[in-house]
């Protein structure tokens, strides 16, 4: 899977027609409200012109609308409706949810199940916890990034040495204000933070994806490889490490479930994260 950059990271701007068509719709993916053609092309670092034209053809196949003459850019239903039948008919919902929804229940805060995608870890599904008060809910869909986010750590910690360097070194770190103040620049700081991850059996970051937030993460494991990941994170004020440690059974138990429960379906595949 080819690794679109997220709103707000800066970087070479798609060149070929598809890569640029797939930046126009995870960008517009993260603007519900929509957004006006030049700030869509300045986001995506695009020609104004060839960002009209790409608009004009997605509108034209309905995935995308104009919601008045000259106005602003959304996604129509359309393509999550797409989304939405792939993972329906890939049995994701029926096997994940309730599981996801006892571990949301349990811990009180957001759970979030990732697949391993080829190089990459995209989160598919997910059941808020909190009733009340903050309810951390970052973005779905995007790339995890894998050196400072517990999903990342949970699945690094499963693989050797070599390929771990090898993913962090082409995703990149990225730079300390796009993240948290305890985030690893570093390999070797990473390669240590693993280490602990592994002897605990679960992967753990404060204050490293984000400021003020922290999160917990298992891997699901399917014939000796992890497929896929599970999370909890909330925040720091409430999800503390005592916390995140009371919950450690817990969650286990679920990537334990869903592994059981992963023959169900073709998504949860170990062939997929090769």
């Amino acid at each position: 899977m080819q690794n679109i950059k997220p709103p707000g990271a800066k970087g070479p701007a798609p060149t070929g027609t598809v890569e640029r068509v797939l930046a126009i719709l995870e960008q517009l993916a993260h603007q519900p409200e929509g957004i006006a053609l030049g700030e869509l092309a300045d986001e995506l670092g695009l020609p104004r012109s060839a960002c009209h034209r790409l608009l004009a053809e997605l509108a034209r196949c309905g995935y995308v609308r104009q919601v008045r003459e000259q106005g602003d850019y959304l996604l129509t239903t359309r393509m999550p409706a797409l989304g939405l039948s792939f993972l329906g008919g890939a049995g994701i919902v029926d096997i994940a949810q309730p599981i996801i929804d006892r571990l949301a229940e349990a811990s009180g805060e957001l759970v979030r199940l990732a697949l391993v995608d080829g190089d990459s870890l995209v989160f598919v599904a997910k059941a808020q916890g909190a009733r009340t008060g903050l309810r951390y809910d970052p973005d779905m869909g995007i790339d995890v990034r894998l050196s400072c986010s517990a999903g990342g750590h949970a699945w690094l910690m499963t693989l050797g040495e070599e390929r771990a360097i090898e993913l962090v070194a082409r995703q990149g770190f990225g730079t300390p204000a796009q993240f948290g103040p305890a985030a690893p620049t570093t390999f070797k700081a990473l390669r240590q933070v693993l280490e602990e991850d592994r002897a605990r059996g679960w992967s753990m970051i404060v204050e490293q994806y984000a400021p003020g937030m922290t999160a917990m993460a298992a891997p699901v494991m399917r014939r000796g490889q992890g497929v896929a990941v599970i999370t909890i994170a909330g925040p720091l004020l409430r999800l503390t490490e005592v916390r995140m440690q009371a919950l450690g059974k817990a969650l286990l138990q679920a990537s334990h479930e869903l592994a059981l429960a992963s023959t169900g379906s073709p998504l949860f595949n170990g062939a997929r994260g090769r």
